[in-house]
């Protein structure tokens, strides 16, 4: 089997096996990924690759956006949606005007999200301690 193959096959089981929030994490970092490829490509002047890893990382966005329950979800969604149409925003601006700048803005936004995600995910994995336990 290639490393292609086995890398593939990897990533594949991961994905399977990974809870909802760890999929949400490694959306956040498919899109962190191809920002940071795009904006090297921008500040090596390869616009096509530049274009094309924005638009991954648009793409992901996207489909953030789209898994949001906005009915259900409340505040939190309307909040989640405000956050992702700006970095969404922000990577179709610096895409669009050459400006590395607004790559950093929507990273930076989508860094701290998946950070709150992050902890989320590791607070559902940890033990409940009940109040008659811990006396």
């Amino acid at each position: 089997m290639s490393y292609g193959k086995q890398l593939h096959e990897y990533r594949k089981t991961a994905v399977n096996g990974a809870s909802p929030l760890q999929l949400i994490v490694m959306l956040y970092d498919g899109a962190l990924k191809f920002i940071d490829a795009g904006k090297r490509a921008m500040e090596e002047g390869r616009v096509e690759e530049q274009n094309h890893q924005l638009q991954k990382a648009q793409k992901i966005v996207m489909e953030l956006m789209s898994c949001l329950d906005m009915i259900g979800g409340g505040a939190v969604a309307q909040n989640l949606l405000a956050l992702y149409s700006f970095a969404y925003n922000q990577l179709v601006l610096g895409n669009v005007e050459d400006e590395p700048e607004y790559l950093d803005q929507a990273a930076k936004v989508l860094t701290d999200l998946r950070e709150s995600w992050v902890e989320l995910e590791r607070l559902t994995r940890a033990p409940v301690i009940e109040a008659d336990d811990a006396a």
